[in-house]
């Protein structure tokens, strides 16, 4: 290291690195647990606390995809200890850091100390669950065809054409089956959202799904949806997958529980 980075290291305001909202009155070190091994701990102001790592006032950067990646799972993997140990977290996302030293944070704490309790209290006994259903795309042209008798019979017309002249009406074809696929998805979609709703506090429809295991590649996705479930509601939910799961073609991937990134409210702390 020259004495310009030296110059520019020592320049930066100390900060500290955060997690997660839980319930704590208690000063407690976590371990060696955090990203790149940082020692993670508690900084309480009365009955609450946050989980944080000591760190410089900079963001997490790198031109490495890897070590991103890296990062990222080693704050997903804090929060789900914290939630393991303490119960209701109120997640951050990756990268938040507020500057200052642990008598600093102690006071943006207590100024966010009503919302933050009332927020744990909100979340309560409560989860996140991640539930995608997918069909078998033969059954969805099926299903499609079935519903659309004008579909099905030009269907049947180009596969009685010469492979040169049925091209045209073929790219017809294909344009009319994605624009009855959206209907359909969409019709499904809300018929799935029903079943699901009353066995969860709230719920979102998701637009994008990546990392999919292997076996759901062949799949097409009719939803997903990202639900907080009370934790006695968890049995319930699953019976109701298991009815869906049980019709011809239907596979679902249900997965948690999850700290509940998708309906925390922090925009205003």
């Amino acid at each position: 290291m020259n004495e310009t980075e030296t110059v520019k290291e020592t320049e930066l305001e100390e900060g500290r690195y955060v997690y997660c909202i839980v319930n704590s009155a208690d000063e407690l070190s976590l371990g060696n647990i955090g990203i790149e091994n940082a020692k993670v701990y508690t900084i309480p102001y009365k009955d609450i606390a946050v989980v944080v790592h000591a760190c410089q006032s900079q963001p997490y950067q790198s031109k490495d995809t890897n070590k991103v990646t890296e990062w990222i799972f080693s704050h997903n993997d804090v929060i789900d200890k914290a939630t393991k140990h303490f119960g209701t977290v109120l997640p951050f996302s990756f990268d938040a850091i507020i500057k200052g030293n642990d008598a600093a944070i102690k006071d943006w704490l207590s100024k966010g100390y009503e919302k933050l309790k009332q927020e744990l209290e909100r979340l309560r006994d409560k989860a996140e669950y991640t539930v995608q259903i997918f069909c078998d795309q033969d059954k969805l042209m099926r299903k499609i065809l079935d519903e659309d008798p004008a579909l099905k019979e030009l269907k049947e017309k180009i596969g009685k054409m010469p492979e040169r002249a049925a091209y045209l009406l073929h790219r017809k074809f294909e344009l009319k089956v994605k624009g009855a696929y959206n209907k359909l998805r969409a019709k499904l979609a809300e018929e799935f959202a029903s079943n699901i709703k009353e066995h969860v506090e709230k719920m979102k429809i998701e637009g994008k799904v990546s990392h999919l295991p292997e076996k759901y590649k062949d799949k097409k996705l009719v939803v997903a949806f990202s639900c907080l479930v009370r934790k006695d509601n968890v049995k319930s939910l699953g019976r109701v997958l298991g009815k869906i799961r049980t019709q011809e073609g239907y596979v679902i991937r249900f997965t948690g529980p999850w700290a509940p990134f998708s309906f925390v409210r922090l925009e205003e702390i």
